[in-house]
């Protein structure tokens, strides 16, 4: 049976969970320069061999599970790209473009020290800006404190913002885009992650009894997160042209490119391996075993998904089944590490069920949703933080014991302090992202015109189409 002591709660090392027996640090640089010299005489005085050898490889699959991550933007904007009009094609590529160098940037700036810095009243990080203070050195300092640690965590950043974008697509004006995306990466997402990630947040130690809050890689810290967000700016826009009749029903407006959004899910799952087995943030054992939930609940959510649209419309809807993989893997982000495989089956097929009752729920009370991203994040990312609660069997550092789950004899704490967790994230991104909106629809405007949105954002957002016109071959 798997059994880990306690986190300790010292800066940087919230997240570190199993990896704590890895405690050296690392720095970008000084992999580079340990792998081209082979050693060096710091090394030899700071680490042992068996050392070394072990903070190498940590490194490495820190930094290539970051990769995967980084990988995911490219899914997120062919799923977003495939499930919208033609004419938007080229918007939609801009926006998940500005996500990862916005995101980027204004995480390095402040994002990353109000999410880890040092805690100035447990709610934001008040040091580390610039990355300032951290070191560089492979000896020096812990894991966490590393521009590797930083380059994984980024990417986690840009996955929370570019989530809105699908809900928002084809109707936003481009530079109130920007301006969401900075804000959501500089500072809404870092609160979220200080709070219940960073050893003196807030709600780090959130308990009832023996029942420890947990979100191993981020169903609600990151997704809901993103989801929630999302949802706001599909409020605050209002539905697509033609989206809703005289009626007041629901229209479909069909994507034009199923391939890409097919791809955009392969990709997606892909990078999702990085996501979930390197939030182990050390190469172990129990790194197969999150890859291998991760499959497993992925998998699931197709079957939920194609299942349930199949038996409400007698079809099997491609995007809906598309959409079922990612709550799956939505689903079980959360308890990757604490499920049985069993148990990562079950949470995501329940996953794909949802988003497609969901995706159903939310278009019928006028929210237009183009690609089913609150369905998708926001409700699935709720559903498998909540489901700690049910199936958690293994300990995954954060729970502080084994078979925490209702299921396996747990008792209600666990589930009573997972839905205060999920709670938490939804009143903080819901409140702060509905500020947002409404003061940047007061004044930059949030909303194309009309005749902008008819011709496609493309040409009035970009100047030219996304799609240009077919060659003519002379001669």
């Amino acid at each position: 049976m798997r059994s880990m002591a306690r986190p300790t709660t010292t800066l940087w090392s919230r997240r570190t969970g199993r990896s704590r027996v890895h405690k050296v640090g690392f720095g970008l640089f000084g992999i580079v320069a340990a792998i081209a010299l082979t050693a060096t005489p710091a090394v030899a005085q700071e680490l042992t061999p068996a050392e070394y050898n072990a903070a190498l490889l940590t490194s490495l699959w820190l930094i290539l599970a970051g990769c995967l991550v980084f990988l995911m933007q490219a899914g997120f904007a062919l799923v977003e790209a495939g499930m919208t009009r033609a004419k938007n094609i080229g918007n939609i590529m801009a926006k998940n473009l500005a996500d990862m160098a916005i995101g980027a940037l204004a995480f390095w700036a402040v994002g990353f020290g109000f999410a880890f810095g040092s805690d100035g009243g447990s709610l934001i990080g008040t040091d580390s800006f610039f990355l300032s203070g951290m070191s560089e050195s492979f000896t020096d300092g812990d894991v966490l404190a590393t521009p590797s640690f930083f380059f994984f965590q980024v990417v986690f950043a840009a996955t929370a913002v570019t989530i809105a974008s699908g809900a928002m697509a084809e109707r936003t004006k481009f530079s109130a885009y920007l301006l969401f995306s900075l804000v959501m990466s500089g500072f809404i997402y870092p609160v979220v992650v200080h709070m219940f990630w960073q050893g003196d947040g807030i709600l780090s130690d959130l308990s009832i009894g023996d029942a420890r809050f947990s979100d191993f890689a981020g169903s609600s810290i990151v997704h809901s997160a993103g989801g929630w967000a999302a949802l706001m700016g599909a409020v605050f826009l209002g539905p697509r042209i033609g989206k809703y009749g005289p009626d007041g029903k629901p229209r479909a407006i069909p994507g034009h490119n199923v391939g890409f959004a097919v791809v955009g899910v392969f990709v997606l799952w892909f990078g999702w391996f990085g996501f979930n087995a390197g939030s182990e943030l050390a190469m172990d054992n129990w790194v197969a075993h999150c890859i291998m939930t991760t499959l497993l609940a992925g998998s699931a959510g197709v079957i939920g998904a194609g299942a349930a649209i199949w038996r409400k419309t007698g079809a099997m809807d491609v995007g809906m089944a598309g959409n079922g993989a990612l709550a799956g893997l939505v689903s079980i982000t959360a308890g990757t590490g604490t499920m049985s495989f069993p148990g990562a089956v079950v949470v995501g097929f329940i996953g794909g069920v949802i988003v497609v009752y969901s995706v159903l729920f939310i278009e019928r009370k006028g929210i237009d949703d183009p690609v089913g991203a609150v369905s998708v994040h926001g409700v699935c990312g709720a559903w498998g933080t909540l489901a700690i609660g049910l199936f958690a069997r293994y300990d995954d550092a954060f729970l502080g014991r084994e078979d925490a789950g209702l299921f396996y004899g747990g008792g209600f704490d666990q589930l009573l302090v997972q839905a205060i967790g999920v709670v938490v994230v939804a009143v903080w991104v819901l409140g702060t992202s509905a500020i947002l909106f409404k003061v940047l629809k007061s004044t930059v405007g949030l909303r194309v015109s009309a005749e902008e949105e008819l011709a496609g954002l493309d040409v009035a957002e970009h100047g030219s189409p996304g799609y240009g016109p077919e060659p003519v071959l002379v001669g």
